[in-house]
């Protein structure tokens, strides 16, 4: 047994316990901390939770989303992925493209206790802290990767991985790679509807998935009209069309 895998923690919750407690990349918790502390206006008189975010969702999820990271003034302000970055920002955009799929019972996201429950999807973030300018390192990509290769150890019925962007797809390829795995080639490569097929090892934490590309839901790309609402709806019939 490896190192990494002896020292998994056992179950879904002492996962979110490593992952808010890690303090392994000390820019990224120091940008998080000046933000919780300087604030937004909007948000002056309130609490930030400053801290790395995990997971959110169904532990008997067979579809996960992979995110980027948390915004400074949303998941890094509430806690939860894709949470308070604003109405129709990010959050409400996935959130109402879930909930037209049936994975998600309200179709929006911006409160921690606005009563949002995922059915059969788990959302994460390759990054769990925010990063500057929404540009974290490539180092710190790969700081986070045990804490996503943790949380999917206990996601046992996975099959679909969603990544929202060309980040989140990358760190999925570079996890599967570090888990023993060889990647189908040529090297799948990121675009708005692309799938591979991947089949790790059996003694891998990662499970034998598709892996579906999605443009980021930001609002540089939905203003703009390089993500549409019937876009992602097109990502999230594949993706049922998916699962076994």
């Amino acid at each position: 047994m490896s190192a990494q895998r002896a020292n998994r923690p056992s179950t879904l919750s002492a996962v979110r316990d490593t992952i808010i407690n890690c303090e392994a990349c000390p820019r990224l918790r120091t940008y998080c901390l000046d933000v919780g502390r300087t604030r937004k206006a909007a948000f002056k008189n309130e609490v930030y939770w400053a801290r790395p975010v995990p997971g959110f969702g169904d532990p008997q999820a067979r579809v996960l989303i992979l995110g980027l990271a948390p915004a400074a003034h949303g998941a890094n302000r509430t806690g939860r992925v894709f949470t308070g970055d604003g109405a129709g920002a990010s959050g409400d955009f996935l959130m109402a493209a879930l909930k037209r799929a049936g994975f998600a019972n309200i179709s929006t996201s911006q409160r921690v206790d606005d009563g949002l429950h995922l059915t059969d999807a788990y959302i994460a973030a390759a990054v769990r802290c925010a990063p500057p300018a929404n540009k974290p390192l490539p180092e710190e990509v790969e700081r986070c990767l045990p804490h996503l290769a943790n949380e999917i150890a206990h996601l046992p019925r996975l099959q679909v991985v969603v990544a929202l962007g060309k980040i989140a797809w990358d760190a999925w390829l570079k996890l599967v790679t570090t888990s023993g795995a060889e990647l189908p080639r040529p090297r799948p490569v990121f675009a708005h509807e692309a799938q591979a097929h991947l089949a790790p090892s059996t003694s891998a934490p990662v499970h034998p998935c598709t892996l579906i590309g999605a443009y980021h839901p930001s609002r540089q790309n939905t203003n703009t009209g390089v993500l549409t609402p019937r876009m992602y709806d097109a990502v999230f019939r594949t993706v049922r069309q998916s699962l076994r």
